[in-house]
């Protein structure tokens, strides 16, 4: 764990190396004022030498300033450090990310993703900048003071090492008990960031049933728990403050009462004496420094291994050591295919699939929820791995391709379409980065979807805000055809993407592609029967298998699934698919 957040220090060494060295010179002057102290007491002010009191008091005045600048240097090189050591590991987390495969990214709840790259890196560096400042500083000033006060009295010096025990103890119990608080609650910050993040992406939901107030309290419950986790532990903590002062009240009446009998016995001298009490101050504020050091890190502790599992967590596909950079056409074939989204599990999800299809071919596909429709289209650009058997698109195991030459000519319209903030045309640009703005009118007309585009007020430079919460489903759905079109694929893949659509909107943007890119293989998952009647041939998909592979007219006479999902879509009041959606 250690390893792997020290390597994203990276260009901050420097600064994280200078913190420790300003902190001990600060704590080298604040060590030295205390023996200048007692000499301007015994030697100046006793032996009325104002000579001496001035000469010290001019040292001890350029100790303070050095000890300040010390300090102040100390902070700054400090908070550089922490401040760069978070932003890179923001950015290592996030780069990460970017290279995860589906079954990576299905480890993680999206919540606890931005958990992490928050709240945890946060308190990460919180305690990166205490321990680069308080961590040098409280050890290097307990040894120090306590070697000073030795030298000075013995025999007084041994009530800091009863204070310290003491304390030992108490920080040992406070800090056992805290931790296990603290490892609770950022699991906790994952249900409250859910419930935030449910909220405001299904807003429109929440206000339509009128469900705000089971929403609100769903958060209040989420946020509740980690308040009372957060006061249970700083309950704990608060233990410290009070112990601290018994401790150093008692050490001050221990030394002034033990040190006032020595001076009257003359073993000790009034400027030894202050230096004790100035020496106990120090001894005692390290260990209370020290034990908010361990209260931080045992708090960031449960942070630091949530990052770490996502910074080691490698994408469980990755290209080949010498791939192939070339997708030769847009043939695909299923060669006795077995997949499991898990390699425990018992059931696969798709079993023994055979399936050969042609370059340029548009292929329907149709089947009951959870059949396994999505499953299959997502092999052919690798978004997952095939447990058994091999996927093969022009004539090469997709294994065998670079995973960005293969994804470049497989352009995919998920079921969830996402639109992001920022321009119609910027969202186009995704498909192709270079892409002019002709190129993106033409796919849109494609797509059908230049038929809303043109009555929007600002056209292709209308502003799309996050998620696409500005424009219809149906409108989203044509966009992000249009989206994956520009890509120019070899293979293009509507899953279930044109749901929203109406019917004649639909049967337009089929017959586009039929004339437009009749060289570009099309798989349409559809649930209407007319979405996919008119392709070359249709997959039935049944629990993981493929149940008939032909043209409607052949699956209509031997296939029952493919004969009842079209007799319940048909039957009664007619086909309204049948007219185009036009009545």
């Amino acid at each position: 764990m250690l390893k792997t957040l020290g390597a994203q220090i990276k260009e901050f060494k420097k600064v994280s190396l200078l913190t420790p060295v300003c902190m001990i010179g600060e704590v080298i002057m604040e060590m030295i004022i205390p023996l200048m102290m007692a000499s301007i007491i015994d030697d100046g002010v006793e032996a009325g030498n104002l000579g001496h009191i001035y000469a010290v008091g001019a040292w001890m005045v350029l100790a303070a300033a050095l000890g300040l600048t010390f300090g102040v240097l100390g902070g700054k090189f400090g908070a550089k450090a922490s401040t760069g050591f978070a932003r890179n590991l923001r950015k290592a987390m996030y780069d990460n990310i970017q290279t995860f495969s589906f079954s990576n990214i299905d480890k993680y709840s999206t919540s606890g993703l931005i958990t992490r790259l928050t709240t945890d890196v946060t308190n990460i560096q919180n305690a990166y900048q205490m321990i680069l400042r308080m961590c040098t500083r409280a050890p290097f000033s307990l040894i120090i003071a306590m070697t000073m006060a030795f030298i000075i009295n013995a025999k007084l010096a041994s009530v800091y090492v009863v204070a310290v025990v003491f304390l030992g103890i108490c920080m040992f119990f406070l800090i056992r008990t805290v931790s296990k608080y603290f490892r609770v609650v950022f699991k906790k910050y994952d249900a409250l960031n859910a419930s935030v993040q449910e909220n405001v992406s299904g807003i429109r939901v929440v206000k339509a049933y009128v469900r705000e107030d089971y929403e609100n309290d769903k958060f209040r419950k989420a946020s509740d728990n980690i308040y009372k986790m957060f006061v249970k532990a700083e309950g704990v903590i608060a233990l410290n403050n009070p112990i601290m002062q018994i401790t150093v009240y008692g050490c001050i009446l221990a030394i002034s009462w033990l040190g006032a009998k020595m001076i009257v016995g003359g073993s000790l001298t009034t400027g030894q004496m202050m230096s004790l009490l100035a020496y106990c101050i120090n001894i005692l504020m390290s260990l209370m420094m020290l034990s908010m050091i361990f209260v931080m890190v045992t708090m960031s502790t449960a942070s630091a291994e949530r990052i770490t599992e996502v910074l080691n967590d490698k994408a469980d596909l990755e290209s080949p050591a010498n791939p192939v950079m070339s997708v030769t056409d847009g043939s695909i074939a299923f060669d006795h295919v077995t997949f499991r989204y898990y390699k425990d599990s018992e059931k696969p999800v798709l079993d023994d699939i055979n399936l050969q299809i042609k370059a340029g071919e548009t292929i329907g596909i149709i089947g009951g929820t959870g059949s396994a429709k999505s499953s299959l289209v997502n092999l052919i650009s690798r978004l997952y791995d095939v447990t058994e058997g091999k996927v093969t698109v022009g004539g090469r195991d997709v294994r065998d391709y670079d995973l960005d030459t293969l994804r470049n000519q497989v352009a995919v319209v998920l079921q969830k379409n996402v639109l992001f903030s920022g321009t119609i045309l910027e969202n186009l640009r995704w498909g192709k980065k270079d892409a002019t703005e002709e190129e993106c009118k033409e796919v849109c007309r494609l797509a059908c979807a230049d038929e809303f585009i043109d009555k929007m007020k600002d056209g292709y430079n209308t502003h799309i805000e996050q998620g696409g919460a500005n424009v219809s489903g149906g409108q989203k759905q044509r966009l992000c055809i249009a989206r994956a079109l520009l890509k120019n694929p070899k293979i293009l893949i509507l899953d279930d993407s044109t749901s929203a659509v109406d019917t004649a909107t639909d049967a337009k943007i089929r017959s586009a592609f039929t004339e437009k890119i009749p060289g570009t293989t099309k798989l349409i998952i559809a649930q209407r029967i007319s979405s996919v009647k008119d392709a070359d041939r249709i997959i039935v998909m049944e629990d993981g298998h493929v149940d008939g592979f032909g043209t409607h007219e052949e699956l209509l006479a031997n296939n029952e699934i493919y004969q009842d999902v079209y007799e319940s879509q048909t039957g009664g009041a007619g086909d309204f698919d049948a007219n185009g959606g036009e009545q």
